[in-house]
């Protein structure tokens, strides 16, 4: 395996392809989750581990078990099952190994379950017909692309908290604002790698 292809998948998923700011994706748990530190960098790990997972066990599953036995036509049920399950253990991690942290993240460590990120990883790696190791390092990429996505999100916001806003802008609309602007920052990255 060409570990620089790898690398590429990595930092195509990460910046090129960022979900949040480049394919508009997940941005419910990215605004309200966004919103403080040390909330973002949780959710962050929380959904980049499931991300991983849910991509190699996906892959498994898909490779061995649908294709063979022609189910391919189910992959959505089955992806979104086992995201589900991924996220039922990491809820119930999270729960016992930092309660402070599981009742900040709140309902939004439920939608990680139906959220079109994690569920778009597993749908792409089989669109694309990536190996093991590439959808692992895709699942990988995708999540430090969601990680980078909130943490410099929560970082703007924590300012801005500070800052002198007009009202109409305060919350949600100069949230907006500022992701439009990440977003277009983004876009610079855009023929970094050609895939």
């Amino acid at each position: 395996m060409d570990f620089v292809k790898l690398l590429e998948l990595v930092i195509a998923a990460s910046l090129i392809n960022n979900f949040v700011f480049t394919r508009f994706l997940g941005l419910c748990i990215f605004f309200g989750v966004s919103k403080k530190m040390e909330t973002a960098v949780g959710m962050s790990i929380t959904f980049t581990m499931v991300m991983v997972v849910s991509a190699a066990v996906s892959w498994l599953i898909y490779t061995y078990l649908m294709v063979p036995y022609e189910l391919t036509f189910l992959k959505i049920i089955i992806f979104i099952g086992v995201v589900a399950a991924l996220v039922q253990a990491s809820d119930t991690v999270m729960r016992k190994i930092s309660p402070v942290l599981y009742y900040k993240l709140g309902v939004y460590l439920a939608l990680i379950a139906t959220n079109c990120i994690i569920i778009a990883v597993p749908l792409i790696n089989s669109g694309e017909g990536y190996n093991f190791i590439e959808s692992l390092f895709f699942g990988l990429g995708s999540g430090l692309g969601f990680s980078l996505a909130l943490i410099i999100m929560a970082s703007i916001r924590e300012k801005l908290e500070l800052a002198d806003v007009p009202a109409p802008f305060r919350g949600m609309p100069l949230a907006f604002v500022t992701t439009g602007l990440i977003a277009l920052a983004f876009t610079g990255f855009a023929g970094l790698i050609t895939l």
